[in-house]
């Protein structure tokens, strides 16, 4: 058996993959399936997770169920013709992109699909063979099994569990990868079409994914992607969220061990932070929008910042190095010099970190500050090092960088753990909030190819740091609400500060050249 390991990729190109085949910058995703009113799987999860994937959501619903985090207790399915004039309404009016069919229900309904499928065509086919839920529950009747075979082959890419790829072979469940690999090239073989084989219900530490196809359309016919398992019961929906982020991706990505390497750690993420949800009392939901910073809650101290800082964001929004960046006609010099000169204030800012772990007064964000100041020195320092390698440094310190590590400095030698959290927030905030906006400019033209900036235009949509942007407002966030009036506008014209000087800093390559 050929296979290929695929490694998670590294911290700074987390959930943004370079495109093999460039497709629509927002595809149109169309989820065919049932919906769930407690909103944690079916179509609800569907449009949650194609919106997150960077795509337009449509759902046309195959059943109604009633159900809620403990389970399923029962499932109306429409009648089929009724399914069939969804699907023509949508077709007939908007291009569609990639479809996702999850659960179906019955044996007209799978008819209906089906006909459709061959009449309209559509790029990416994704099916989810919602047969059995993670509850144990059925939602296939077993009239409806053999028709649903004979979808398959009309699929791109087939994501069964476990218990549903053993019931799609005519075989017994799994409780080995070995075995469920086996499972995946039977049925890959059968369908010849891709299968996505997952070992999230398999015992032990490793979480594993693997695409399966053995007519040559991937690298080998098994692709391996590995990952951790997450302790939290908080699963509901998780096959139908990973199925519908596939065909989102897909449609964008055009390459599916591109689109996996994407979607597994988003719902790595979306899972580690379910427990945030507090949705229902049995198995909860996975938290697709993780990757997104909340806003600041109105009336509270890091909103207030927030509101210092809108002015600042505006002037480097409108500042020639941004918009010259985001459109690939940023001088080469110009970028270069941006780079040394952050290579050298990152570190002064890595040491500035470690003093803020040093002041923490908890351990856990004492830990955040000093893994904050590792990242600066191990990826981002990598990342200078990759583009200037081959090129001549600008030399010396600017004056641009020198005040703004000057300020740090400042912030680090008052003693003020608060002040300093402030002084060193825009870092983050402003960083991640520009980076959020230049990756998504570059996404809507299509990431074109020969962008010079793409490698580092993808950067900005590293997941890592976005959770790392949100701990940094938490903190700051809780220092505020715990200051005392003084103290607090101290952290205000910290920040403030911070925030010029970030606007100086993306600026100061033109005023070099």
């Amino acid at each position: 058996m050929s296979v290929t390991l695929v490694m998670p990729p590294a911290p700074s190109a987390t959930f943004t993959a370079a495109p093999t085949t460039p497709g629509r910058a927002v595809p149109r995703v169309l989820s065919i399936a049932g919906s769930d009113p407690s909103g944690g799987a079916g179509i609800q999860a569907d449009l949650k997770s194609i919106a997150a994937l960077g795509g337009y959501g449509m759902a046309a619903i195959t059943a109604l169920t009633a159900q809620n985090t403990h389970g399923v207790r029962s499932v109306h399915v429409p009648p089929a013709a009724f399914l069939a004039e969804q699907l023509d309404a949508i077709s007939d009016d908007i291009g569609i992109d990639a479809v996702k069919i999850g659960m179906l229900g019955s044996a007209e309904v799978i008819e209906a699909v089906g006909t459709w499928l061959r009449k309209v065509r559509p790029a990416v086919v994704v099916l989810d063979p919602v047969m059995v839920a993670t509850s144990g529950d059925r939602l296939l009747q077993e009239s409806a099994e053999a028709a649903l075979r004979g979808l398959l082959p009309l699929a791109d890419l087939i994501t069964p569990n476990l218990a549903e790829l053993a019931m799609l072979v005519g075989g017994q469940l799994q409780d080995t990868w070995a075995g469920a690999l086996e499972q995946g090239r039977t049925l890959a073989a059968a369908t010849g079409t891709t299968v996505l084989v997952k070992g999230g219900h398999l015992e032990g530490n490793e979480c594993p994914d693997a695409l399966v196809n053995t007519t040559g359309l991937l690298s080998n016919d098994v692709v391996v992607v590995p990952g951790e398992r997450l302790a939290t019961r908080n699963s509901h929906g998780t096959g139908c969220s990973l199925s519908s982020a596939m065909a989102a991706a897909q449609a964008r990505l055009g390459d599916w061990e591109v689109s996996l390497r994407e979607v597994k750690p988003w719902l790595a993420g979306a899972l580690e932070a379910s427990e945030t949800l507090e949705v229902g009392t049995g198995n909860g939901p996975v938290h697709h929008f993780h990757h997104l910073p909340p806003p600041p809650s109105e009336g509270s101290f890091a909103a207030q910042l927030w509101g210092e800082a809108e002015k600042d964001l505006n002037d480097i929004y409108a500042l020639d190095f941004i918009r010259n960046l985001a459109s690939g006609t940023l001088e080469e010099h110009e970028f270069s010099y941006y780079l040394a000169q952050d290579a050298i204030y990152l570190n002064g800012y890595s040491r500035v970190l470690a003093r803020a772990s040093a002041l923490a007064p908890t351990e856990a964000e004492q830990l955040f500050w000093a893994a904050s100041a590792g990242q600066c020195l191990e990826v981002e320092s990598e990342l200078h090092r990759s583009w200037l390698g081959t090129r001549t440094l600008q030399p010396g310190l600017g004056p641009v960088t020198k005040s703004y590590v000057d300020h740090l400095t400042a912030a680090s030698a008052s003693g003020s753990y608060a002040v300093l959290a402030a002084a060193v927030l825009p870092c983050f905030w402003l960083y991640a909030e520009v980076g959020a906006t230049l990756h998504a400019q570059f996404v809507a033209a299509g990431e074109p190819p020969a962008h010079p900036y793409a490698d580092w235009l993808r950067t900005y949509a590293d997941e890592d740091f976005a959770a790392a942007t949100r701990r940094a407002i938490a903190i700051v966030d809780e220092a505020g609400r715990k200051a005392s009036a003084a103290d607090r506008a101290a952290m205000v014209t910290a920040f403030k500060q911070s925030c010029r000087l970030e606007v100086g800093f993306f600026d100061a390559p033109r005023l070099h050249s």
